[in-house]
């Protein structure tokens, strides 16, 4: 909750027009990652998981066909095919834009929870999505990810938090 809750409050300063709360990042993060807990991982005092989160090849099969860079394989060990990685999923080429520091340690790092709940929300509030709206909310989290199931899922989640919040 840390990092999503230090992460709207970034948000707030750097794009108060979006309306990002930390309820809509924690669903996401639940989704993607149970937290950087999936598979019995913990999360340590540095926002890493006891062990780095990877993806599924993005090899063509279930998903697109995007190659590995040289950069990115560093991050997933596969010199063929792109991989998601971390508490959020970021390829390299959406966390190239997106990247932040949102624990202020002095690097961007996407296997680090506070940075990538950052990079996430700065990702959502694109596009001058304002997600106070119904409209705004969906546009930003189908942006995250193109799937109306991934949306519903995602709501879901983000309501489950906020309702637990109270």
């Amino acid at each position: 909750m840390r990092a999503y809750a230090g992460a709207e409050l970034i948000l707030k300063r750097e794009q108060p027009g979006c309306h990002l709360s930390w309820n809509t990042l924690a669903g996401i993060g639940w989704i993607e990652s149970q937290h950087g807990t999936l598979g019995d991982r913990t999360i340590g005092p540095d926002g890493r998981s006891s062990t780095p989160i990877i993806g599924p090849a993005l090899d063509g099969g279930k998903f697109a066909a995007i190659r590995s860079t040289p950069a990115s394989a560093e991050w997933h060990g596969d010199d063929t095919w792109e991989h998601a990685v971390g508490p959020l999923q970021f390829i390299s080429s959406t966390w190239g834009r997106w990247a932040a520091d949102g624990d202020g340690d002095g690097v961007a790092d996407p296997l680090d929870l506070d940075d990538a709940a950052v990079a996430a929300g700065r990702y959502l509030c694109a596009d001058a999505h304002d997600l106070s709206t119904g409209p705004g909310w969906s546009a930003a989290i189908h942006s995250y990810n193109h799937s109306n199931e991934y949306v519903l899922d995602v709501l879901s989640a983000a309501n489950t938090y906020a309702e637990r919040s109270r």
